[in-house]
């Protein structure tokens, strides 16, 4: 049991021991700087003056809580329908179709989430456009790309079960 220990002791004997031969610096393990920025700050633009309001973006039934429950129904509509042809045994082309649609659904609502966060419209409007319509390019192919699997090849769930028995 005191092996277990001992290279614990050890290096902590090996760091008490360096620590008396130098002096303490400061250290910060997290700290920023100007010069180690990952990403160029982006258009300094100030619109009007600081005594102006503040826009209020107009209500929409697409944002905000019934889109976060729709997020929901699809995450949790997953569950069952991964499942379901593994439990029951059989691989029904309908369900390997639902679960193929959910699946690139559940995929496209979490990259568009990804680019609303971290690709401001208000700073890079050009870009989050250009990212906007690559993504929606890359669903629509990838959803021909499913379809075309399900209907001339062996299918989705097909294709799991034979990689989980190989």
């Amino acid at each position: 049991m005191a092996s277990l220990f001992r290279p614990t002791l050890l290096r902590q004997a090996g760091l008490a021991r360096h620590a008396l031969a130098r002096p303490a610096a400061p250290l910060a393990a997290f700290h920023t700087s100007s010069r180690r920025s990952l990403l160029p700050p982006g258009p300094q633009i100030i619109h009007g003056s600081v005594n102006d309001a503040a826009p209020v973006p107009s209500p929409s039934p697409s944002h905000g809580s019934y889109h976060w429950t729709f997020e929901r129904l699809v995450a949790a509509g997953l569950v069952p329908l991964s499942v379901a042809p593994f439990a029951g045994g059989s691989a029904s082309p309908v369900l390997d179709a639902a679960l193929c649609s959910l699946l690139l659904l559940h995929t496209h609502v979490g990259f568009q989430a990804i680019l609303i966060d971290y690709v401001p419209n208000s700073r890079y409007p050009g870009l989050r456009k250009g990212l906007t319509w690559l993504l929606n390019g890359a669903t629509l192919l990838v959803g021909v790309g499913l379809y075309e699997y399900e209907t001339n090849d062996i299918g989705l769930t097909q294709t799991v079960k034979r990689v989980w028995t190989a």
